[in-house]
């Protein structure tokens, strides 16, 4: 898999700075939606979303979402969850593309969501640990 800084329009809508937006950046992305509009959808959700009760603190477009918020802002933007990894099955997907789908997508790997492009990811860092970070689920249009 190639890797290729993006940063989803971060720096063009005047944010600066390092932040925890993986989630943000990942939608404006593989959604090619304007990051401010991503930005702005995520927060609105992160305010309406219940949580389970294991999650703490808040999420945010800034300081990342937890994935209830994330399922549901991909949900209403009508893109279909696929999992790759059951409980106590192990990691059968890896960031990789000749493991993953052609076309965009945003997948959700270990404490980070990537958005993928034809088989090329797309992030402010490179996110691929060689070849072998899981791939827990992704979403596709």
């Amino acid at each position: 898999m190639e890797f290729v800084y993006d940063d989803g329009g971060r720096s063009g809508c005047g944010f600066k700075g390092n932040t925890g937006d993986c989630f943000t950046r990942a939608l404006a992305i593989a959604a090619q939606m304007d990051y401010r509009e991503a930005y702005n959808l995520t927060n609105a959700m992160s305010k309406t979303v219940k949580l389970s009760s294991r999650c703490r603190g808040k999420s945010s477009a800034r300081l990342g979402v937890h994935k209830e918020v994330a399922r549901e802002i991909m949900a209403g933007l009508d893109w279909e969850w696929v999992p790759t990894m059951l409980f106590g099955q192990g990691c059968k997907v890896h960031l990789r593309a000749d493991e993953l789908p052609q076309g965009r997508i945003l997948c959700s790997v270990s404490k980070h969501f990537v958005a993928v492009i034809d088989g090329v990811a797309h992030d402010n860092h490179d996110p691929r640990r060689n070849g072998r970070r899981c791939v827990y689920g992704y979403w596709i249009k």
